[in-house]
């Protein structure tokens, strides 16, 4: 009974390799026929056995499923491409291990070009908008082709592009993890008919300028990407409140390029973020002596300055604001803003005070002073409308001042000026 129990098993296994067989003849000439859906139909009965059959099958069978999932993405299904390539790397795992590459060369000629195909759908992806699509098929291109680095690099742009953080914030660890440096060399040369620059592969380039149709080679260097993908790692964090580990990939990218400026504003706005004004003030402090002649990074200490009662230093970061930009209209209005804010801090000593001669002369010196600071903050807005003649912020501010000063001539100057 052991015996005819092997031998009924053994008919069993051979019985189902010949349906296989068949199934995978059935798909392929079904492939050929043009219908490809139908290929996929017939094929998928043979899946659930192939585990069980032996290397040649096995390989025929997952051959066949990579020509079908690969014309099936050809004609428009991206779901398609994910199958495609997993059919082939599993086709290329069994004939290494077997050593019977029957089908490998061709399993790497439909790699190479579903990798082209891959590549042109995200680009077309990306075109239209989709690019948490596109950022996945970059993805896959590059776990297709691992050496081809940039195809990473292009993925989490695109999933930054998208608003996708958590996939950039993969991607742009697993660039870290590999040294992507992202530097190369861009060959170009101008058109001797047209005149214009164009780049193109070396080999071609040096073969154009031989020929004479191309002229002044050029080579190009283009400058590392790490400082960016750290930066956006910091970023990327930032953006998704893990603060500590902003701060720590600030650090990184600053150690590389402690003279970018916005790599340093961005960490100083963490830091405002934070509540720490002091460690913003002094990353401001950094910024200005790498960037002296930005004048929204003075216009930034000033703000700082101010809402930290500096106002003298305050005013000194307006000043070289409006020094490097004459018409920056909200360094007006804040530097206006830090005489009028002095001036009403007088008030209530002023109202504290009593009758006595002492009192009332306190009182006029306080009240001169006040006017005297009130003063100063019209005269810069006046200063602003010779650039700003219409602008109804510094207009309204200035007809405040002067109705606060009681100066009903340029009140109602200011208040026909607005229309009022």
């Amino acid at each position: 009974m052991k015996t005819k129990f092997l031998i009924v098993a053994a008919l069993s296994i051979t019985m189902a390799g010949f349906a296989q067989k068949s199934e995978i003849k059935a798909a392929e000439k079904a492939l050929k026929s043009g219908d490809s859906a139908g290929a996929k139909t017939v094929l998928e009965a043979a899946s659930g056995l192939i585990s069980g059959a032996d290397e040649k099958l096995q390989a025929q069978y997952y051959f066949t499923r990579g020509k079908i999932y690969t014309d099936l993405a050809k004609k428009g299904d991206d779901s398609a491409f994910e199958p495609a390539v997993d059919s082939f790397q599993k086709l290329l795992n069994i004939e290494e291990k077997s050593g019977k590459v029957k089908y490998t060369a061709e399993a790497n000629q439909y790699i190479t070009t579903l990798t082209a195909d891959l590549v042109n759908s995200a680009v077309s992806d990306n075109g239209n908008k989709k690019f948490k699509e596109a950022a996945e098929k970059l993805y896959m291109s590059y776990k297709i082709s691992p050496q081809d680095t940039s195809y990473l690099y292009y993925a989490a742009s695109s999933a930054v592009n998208g608003g996708h953080y958590e996939e950039a914030l993969k991607y742009y660890n697993e660039l870290q993890e590999v040294g992507y440096d992202g530097s190369g060399i861009v060959y170009k040369a101008t058109n001797t008919e047209s005149g214009e620059v164009e780049a193109m592969d070396k080999v071609q380039r040096d073969l154009m300028v031989k020929s004479g149709t191309y002229n002044n080679p050029v080579d190009e260097k283009t400058p590392s990407k790490k400082a960016e993908i750290v930066k956006n790692t910091a970023l990327i964090y930032t953006q998704l409140g893990q603060d500590d580990k902003a701060l720590e990939a600030y650090k990184a990218a600053r150690a590389n390029d402690p003279n970018d400026v916005n790599l340093i504003l961005n960490e100083a706005n963490l830091y405002f973020k934070l509540g720490d004004k002091d460690k913003f003030k002094s990353l401001m402090a950094e910024a200005i002596a790498v960037a002296p002649d930005n004048p929204d990074l003075h216009y930034n200490v000033g703000v700082i300055n101010m809402e930290q009662g500096n106002l003298e230093e305050a005013r000194a970061s307006y000043k070289k604001a409006l020094e490097l930009n004459p018409g920056y209209t909200n360094a007006y209005l804040n530097l206006s803003t830090t005489y009028v804010n002095e001036g009403n801090g007088l008030i209530d000593e002023m109202n504290s005070l009593g009758n006595s001669r002492k009192d009332i002369t306190r009182y006029d010196e306080l009240k001169a002073k006040k006017d005297d600071l009130f003063n100063e903050g019209a005269t810069v807005l006046e200063e602003a409308l010779k650039t700003n003649p219409d602008n109804q912020g510094i207009l309204t501010q200035l007809k405040n001042i002067y109705g606060a000063m009681g100066d009903n001539e340029n009140f109602m100057r200011v208040k026909k000026l607005l229309g009022e």
